[in-house]
């Protein structure tokens, strides 16, 4: 069911690659609620994926931008304003990649220059995506930016990687330019921490099979499945969050405030055999 919430409302919607993709299903759902908004995604992802599909669906647009480069990210925006002839109201920042995760590299043994890859790619660029949207005055007053991240960045879970540094800096990024863009434009930043999600980069961590059983185990609502994320990625993007800013918000079930459940501890005790 539609309900109207972005209705009038532009946006660009990054990272959606295929229907797997957390940004996929967002980018559905907000051209269900009534939004218009261009894609964008990296070269090298648009060769791999199928986001002309997605487009065409959403009569939408596929600029390709590296949003780590800030002339390509500042053509992504004049298109933007260009096209809806003004500013825009939100912006889905989905992007995240660590070479040395693809790579299987265990934390301790890091290869520097991945690990600068890593931030770069995952966290630097919303730093970049801000300060260009800012630069050019790009966003209307009350618009909204998410970003999404994993509970990693403030928990261990073992695979993740360096994925978790570049977590951990995305949230502080949301923080601290989220009080300079609310102070001066009211513009509001926000992370959504979902559930573990079997996309085409959540399939890459190590044991995330095992991963997404013990987190549907510990998590009293079970995982937040993609759909779900993005249903609640567009009301961050509509009018009824406008006093939301500077927060990480989970979205995981319940996880992130567990310690252990029963379902995860009657499997703890099939496979154990406790000693007097």
């Amino acid at each position: 069911m539609a309900y109207n919430l972005l209705k009038g409302k532009k946006g660009i919607i990054f990272g959606a690659l295929n229907d797997q993709s957390i940004a996929w299903k967002v980018a559905e759902k907000a051209h269900e609620e009534g939004a218009e908004f261009i894609l964008s995604n990296a070269p090298a992802a648009l060769r791999m994926g199928d986001i002309q599909t997605l487009a065409d669906k959403c009569d939408s647009i596929v600029v390709p931008a590296d949003a780590t480069n800030l002339d390509d990210l500042q053509a992504v925006f004049e298109t933007a304003m260009e096209r809806f002839g003004g500013k825009i109201d939100f912006i889905l920042h989905s992007i995240g990649m660590s070479p040395n995760v693809r790579k299987g590299i265990p934390y301790d043994q890091l290869n520097y220059a991945n690990f600068l890859k890593t931030l770069d790619i995952s966290a630097l660029s919303l730093h970049k995506m801000l300060q260009v949207a800012r630069n050019l005055d790009v966003l209307n007053t009350w618009g909204s930016v998410v970003s999404l991240t994993y509970v990693a960045s403030q928990r261990t879970l073992v695979g993740y990687g360096d994925m978790a540094d570049a977590k951990a800096l995305l949230e502080s990024v949301t923080r601290s330019f989220g009080y300079i863009y609310g102070r001066d434009k009211k513009v509001r930043i926000n992370t959504v921490s979902q559930s573990p999600t079997m996309t085409t980069a959540g399939s890459g961590i190590k044991g995330m099979g095992s991963l997404l059983d013990f987190s549907e185990r510990m998590s009293p609502l079970g995982n937040a499945t993609a759909e779900e994320c993005a249903n609640f990625c567009i009301t961050l993007f509509s009018d009824l969050t406008r006093k939301i800013t500077m927060q990480n918000i989970f979205h995981d079930g319940g996880f992130s405030s567990m310690g252990m459940s029963a379902r995860a501890m009657d499997r703890y005790e099939q496979g154990v055999v406790f000693e007097d």
